[in-house]
């Protein structure tokens, strides 16, 4: 009796070593929601991913509470984009860095672009290229199995395949998309520099943006404005793309001054959008947004 007393007292301590916070999971920190998605992908239920951006917000000025700057000191792995973009989070992360948490910045793992208007700064927005997102997919993968305790590496680089299969279905479908656009009608005038890999990977012209920088933080001269007014009429541009998470308002503005019937059409460029609105996901946001380009531009 004593003996079976004893088992089960045995039995229950055993139990409470395997408690909920014994067998939490590692979590995994990323700063934006398009690359928060995109993690969740490649890790599954292997860890808990945290994305600390919102929908419909914008990466360049966006900003943390004082609670998710604990998660990112309490991660094990921070994923965030890099090239500068999250302005307002580089200094959280920067800080877990330096105190030992392992960070991945996923543009260190892709072929980057200077940007097109000539600043010589590295261009962030590489996940307008799925090729590109594939290199970030495959360091994603390694970070999590190399750098994050009890995953499975397995099953993390079954499911980095399988999303990788998927990236590359998008590719194909994006360049199916947009081969039924004229070659005269293949330039892009965005609210911001955001489509450098696009135009890279699928023979775009960017003539220029509304603000004339890799960053919503900038503001455009009216010189600026009128240097565009006039490229927008040499070129013949029929469309203007704004970001869904950026006021319309200027892009509004020169498409009046440039005395033509130019379309000002949102597209979700640096942002997912919320549950329902079509781009809630990344490949939903690309497959959303080659259509909007498509449907302006033919």
């Amino acid at each position: 009796m004593v003996a079976g007393t004893l088992a089960a007292a045995l039995a229950v301590l055993a139990l409470a070593g395997c408690s909920p916070a014994a067998a939490a999971k590692p979590t995994v920190v990323v700063t934006t929601n398009i690359l928060g998605d995109i993690t969740r992908n490649v890790v599954g239920d292997q860890a808990e991913v945290v994305v600390l951006m919102e929908a419909n917000a914008d990466p360049h000025s966006f900003g943390i509470s004082a609670q998710q700057a604990a998660r990112i000191e309490a991660a094990d792995l921070i994923i965030h984009n890099g090239g500068g973009l999250e302005e307002g989070v580089l200094n959280h992360v920067e800080a877990a860095a330096a105190a030992g948490v392992p960070t991945l910045a996923a543009m260190d793992a892709v072929e980057p672009l200077a940007f097109s208007h000539g600043s010589g700064a590295q261009d962030p927005h590489f996940w307008t290229d799925p090729a590109r997102v594939s290199q970030a997919v495959a360091a994603i993968a390694d970070s999590v199995e190399g750098r994050v305790a009890g995953v499975d590496a397995g099953v993390i680089q079954a499911q980095a395949d399988a999303y990788t299969a998927e990236l590359t279905e998008l590719e194909a479908a994006m360049e199916a998309g947009f081969a039924g656009i004229p070659a005269a009608h293949r330039k892009l005038i965005t609210n911001h520099h955001v489509f450098g890999y696009l135009a890279q990977r699928f023979g775009f012209d960017v003539i220029g943006a509304v603000i004339p920088s890799g960053t919503t933080l900038a503001s455009p001269s009216s010189a600026d404005l009128n240097g565009l007014t006039g490229a927008i009429r040499d070129a013949g541009v029929v469309a203007i793309f704004a970001d869904s998470s950026q006021p319309e308002r200027l892009a509004q503005v020169l498409a009046a001054e440039a005395g033509m019937d130019i379309a000002v059409v949102p597209l979700f460029t640096e942002s997912l959008g919320a549950d329902g609105s079509g781009a809630q996901t990344y490949l939903d946001m690309m497959r959303s947004n080659t259509q909007r380009i498509t449907d302006a531009l033919t």
